[in-house]
């Protein structure tokens, strides 16, 4: 994925809760954080959108993790039904199991944590953040539906993101009401006549700027707190 030498690359599979997982883990030296991808309905590991957000966050020293929330079997049936892209605590269950799994992954096992979660994968990263908020320091939510992880909101302690594309007119009131119940520290952006995908030139552009800057911000913090309480 990444064009960078100082990058090391490899593909992994995670077990989690019993299940094996298809992924792609990329650390740049002297990486200060790590952010884990949740995707949405419809996408994988190999989304162009995320991966663009990926090259940039290692650019900035920090590690990322492409996985599939879904089995190949479990696509089929998805791309049927579509009921596992909205069982939110099926996909936090995987997501919480593939952050156990990270943190005992040698080099990155100690590193903060952040999500980037897009569509119903938002709401998956919200409520693993949710269960897991000694490791999971952020979280970046794109056009995501943080409305579905109402319940426990007021739980979470990462530092949250909403972006949301400024003519997706039906999930800009999702999020403000997500926002209003979320305790932790936030931030609510709206991106200029971007619709639901970001598609219009320009708009992924600010997307990941914005999730870079985020995650650099929350996680180099989180890192230095946490070297600060070793020598302690």
């Amino acid at each position: 994925m990444s064009t960078y030498a100082n990058v090391i690359e490899r593909s992994v599979r995670i077990s989690a809760h019993g299940t094996q997982l298809d992924g792609g883990l990329s650390v740049p030296a002297n990486a200060i954080g790590i952010v884990v991808f949740a995707h949405g309905s419809g996408s994988s590991r190999r989304s162009p959108r995320n991966r663009q957000v990926a090259e940039l966050l290692q650019q900035r020293r920090l590690a990322t993790l492409l996985f599939d929330l879904l089995t190949p079997d479990e696509v089929v049936v998805d791309d049927a039904t579509r009921h596992l892209r909205f069982d939110i605590g099926f996909l936090a269950g995987r997501l919480v199991g593939v952050t156990d799994w990270l943190c005992t992954q040698g080099v990155v096992a100690n590193l903060p944590i952040g999500y980037f979660g897009a569509s119903t994968g938002a709401a998956a990263a919200l409520v693993a953040a949710a269960d897991r908020p000694d490791v999971v320091r952020a979280v970046v939510s794109r056009g995501g539906r943080p409305d579905l992880a109402m319940a426990v909101l007021d739980r979470v302690r990462a530092a949250t993101l909403l972006i949301v594309g400024g003519a997706d007119r039906d999930v800009i009131p999702l999020n403000e009401q997500a926002y209003r119940k979320l305790g932790s520290p936030k931030e609510l952006v709206l991106i200029d006549r971007a619709t639901h995908l970001f598609e219009e030139p320009g708009a992924m552009e600010q997307v990941a700027r914005l999730a870079v800057d985020w995650f650099d911000h929350h996680l180099s913090t989180a890192s230095e707190d946490r070297s600060i309480s070793d020598v302690g």
